[in-house]
């Protein structure tokens, strides 16, 4: 409706808008697509509050797609004009993909150090609205750092990151975020032998599902619960 309606700033919005619902598939090309779009249209018209998103956007989907060095490079860029803008509106967001980005670059400490900072600001200004995904990436970011041997408790402390991620999306009723934690959950279960406790948690969240099954969240379930079952 932007386009046919030709007009810039209506176009600007609905291509931000656009980005989380991307992220929360993983269509990194997607996403960097779209930040390339508005980064282009907010330039030319005058936007800054949405170069300094497509920024960000921009940043995190090169990241996932192996570009990490100039995706963080990005990040950085875009979020310290986010905030040259006075702008705390999605922050906690923007931070867990910063969050995000540091661990693909193996950078696990200053992921878990970016977190912390998105959940006191969500809990201060009270945007919640990813809370879930937070508390999920946080949990991501622990088991990368077990890996790294860094902590011997840390398996749990991803668990309960997963737990709360799964009280929040339901008391949310966010069946997205839910089934991610799931996700996470289940395999960790798995690994600890507690193979039918993960299937009995992750069937029934899959179940609720009748559509978008081409999603990544959602293969990766079918796969993980046909696995439980062998």
């Amino acid at each position: 409706m932007a386009q046919q309606l030709a007009h810039p700033l209506s176009l600007a919005v609905a291509l931000g808008l656009s980005v989380p619902l991307q992220h929360h598939r993983a269509a990194a090309r997607v996403n960097q697509e779209l930040a390339e779009a508005q980064i282009a249209l907010s330039t030319a018209h005058g936007f800054p509050f949405y170069v300094a998103q497509g920024t960000i956007i921009r940043g995190w989907a090169l990241a996932e797609q192996g570009q990490v060095e100039e995706g963080l490079a990005l990040l950085h860029q875009g979020l310290a004009a986010w905030r040259a803008r006075g702008a705390e509106l999605s922050l906690p967001y923007y931070l867990g993909l910063l969050a995000e980005s540091y661990g693909r670059a193996g950078q696990v400490t200053e992921g878990l150090t970016v977190l912390a900072q998105a959940l006191e600001l969500a809990h201060t200004t009270g945007e919640r609205k990813n809370e879930a995904l937070l508390y999920w990436q946080k949990g991501t970011l622990l088991l990368h750092a077990n890996v790294q041997g860094l902590q011997s408790n840390i398996v749990e402390e991803a668990a309960r990151c997963f737990h709360k991620a799964m009280e929040i999306a339901r008391r949310q009723e966010a069946k997205a975020f839910e089934l991610r934690a799931a996700i996470s959950l289940s395999r960790l279960w798995r690994q600890h032998g507690k193979r039918t406790e993960a299937r009995a948690l992750l069937a029934p969240i899959y179940g609720w599902f009748t559509e978008g099954f081409d999603t990544a969240d959602l293969q990766e379930a079918k796969t993980l619960l046909a696995e439980l079952a062998g």
